[in-house]
């Protein structure tokens, strides 16, 4: 059996929360952290500016001529989304940044954590539509880098590898975030498919990540993306300031409410039935909400258990000896934890897929296991006609087996949940409630 260990680490896509609520005083850190959130970039720039020009040229199938509306074909063909903010000509997630003293193109963590539902970008809303596996394969060519990605970024469209990440970028490291001649030797898996959870659900939480394995306190967590080799210990040191108020902008940010009519006599009934059935674990919502921070036994919940034993013990000690496990005397370390931690649901229409792999489509079929789709595929799109009202999820198209042949590309669409790390059990506490009792459910997480 694998180690439970949780570092306190997603890189790429990172996370953060404090349990209190903002006060008047945080108004300024929220300007500034927001600020810095859509204007700075905090990782060095890997391409040139040419590669967002020429990248299409590695599309399959080849294209003769970049296609029109390159700026939109281009955030289609990735999973990216129209910035809610200035951000140039470029999708969110993306930023003109330096390498030295070269200018070029990198990422921010809004490329993850940067998502769209109904057509509309929100900041902190998951990316249920990111091919990142294709992004960083298709930008190292266009940017003339031969080598292979060193690990799968991401075997299924709107999720990833980030637990990989995490092990591949902290192995190059030593506690006091020293570069290593030879890097850590540690057990790599990446196939634990990571649905990406929303930055607004944070604020409520004591503990965070898919185990809540880390202390939603810290500030120094949130920083781990940062971890390429290029970043030294100066540079984490420089920013931690700017995280301060990158962490209190995240802790401000709302849930969109659903804009669609809502029953309100059958919420009402809905809501009886959450509070019987659900409350004890996802909490109460309104003025004087609830949220009990717990984490579920594995044998409790049922759910794919890959990521769970994903991540290396090792990675968890190196966690505890390093600087971001020393931002206060006594540490934020990382904890080991018996299964995956119920979380809030304000905005859960917004955040389908469901669980912690997003392997369930619906909110309907998180509450009927016996209808979650075993292999399907979806249009990656974001609008209305992409939404079901009904279900209150993503709109699907069922298939009775994965192809065996194709480009990577369109594979990554399929999800199969045949598959390591993307079963789709667990979690049939709805399974016992009648059809008008789940509908009544459904239409009181609406107005979450």
């Amino acid at each position: 059996m694998m180690p439970r260990w949780i570092p306190a680490a997603v890189i790429l896509i990172f996370a953060a929360a404090v349990p209190a609520l903002l006060c008047a005083s945080d108004a300024e850190a929220i300007t500034r952290g927001k600020k810095a959130l859509e204007t700075r970039a905090f990782v060095p720039a890997p391409w040139p500016f040419a590669a967002y020009e020429n990248v299409w040229k590695y599309w399959e199938p080849k294209r003769e001529r970049a296609p029109g509306n390159y700026a939109e074909a281009f955030r289609e063909h990735y999973g990216l989304h129209q910035a809610p903010f200035d951000n140039g000509k470029y999708p969110m997630g993306m930023r003109p940044g330096k390498l030295f003293v070269l200018d070029g193109i990198t990422t921010d963590c809004m490329l993850c954590h940067g998502g769209s539902i109904l057509g509309k970008s929100y900041v902190g809303l998951g990316n249920a539509s990111l091919d990142i596996q294709g992004f960083f394969e298709d930008f190292n060519r266009a940017a003339g880098i031969g080598r292979k990605l060193p690990h799968t970024f991401s075997n299924v469209r709107g999720t990833s590898e980030a637990g990989a990440m995490a092990v591949f970028l902290h192995s190059f490291r030593n506690p006091d975030l020293s570069i290593r001649i030879d890097r850590h030797k540690w057990e790599l898996r990446d196939d634990l498919c990571e649905d990406v959870p929303a930055w607004w659900l944070l604020k409520k939480k004591k503990t965070m990540y898919h185990t809540g394995g880390a202390n939603a306190r810290s500030v120094r967590s949130i920083m781990q993306f940062m971890l390429t080799p290029n970043n030294s210990l100066a540079t984490f040191a420089k920013e931690e300031a700017a995280f301060k108020d990158i962490q209190a902008y995240i802790l401000s940010l709302e849930a969109p409410k659903y804009p669609f009519p809502v029953d309100a006599k059958l919420a009402e009934t809905g809501r009886k039935l959450f509070i019987k059935n659900c409350a004890k674990c996802h909490g109460t919502y309104g003025e004087d909400w609830t949220y009990p921070s717990k984490v579920i036994p594995l044998k409790e919940i049922g759910t794919d258990p890959t990521r769970f034993y994903g991540l290396p013990t090792k990675l968890g000690e190196f966690y505890n000896e390093s600087w971001f496990a020393k931002e206060k005397p006594d540490g934020y370390k990382s904890m080991e934890t018996a299964g995956y931690q119920a979380p809030p649901l304000d905005g859960v229409w917004a955040t389908a897929p469901y669980f912690h792999n997003g392997s369930v489509p619906t909110l309907y079929q998180v509450l009927n296991s016996k209808t979650r789709p075993r292999i399907y595929t979806r249009s990656f799109q974001t609008s209305e006609a992409d939404f079901d009202k009904k279900k209150v999820g993503w709109q699907v198209r069922i298939l009775d087996e994965t192809p065996k042949n194709g480009i990577a590309f369109d594979r990554r669409k399929i999800y199969d949940t045949t598959q390591p790390g993307r079963g789709n059990m667990g979690h049939t506490f709805g399974d016992d409630l009648n059809e008008e009792q789940r509908r009544a459910v459904i239409e009181y997480l609406k107005t979450l």
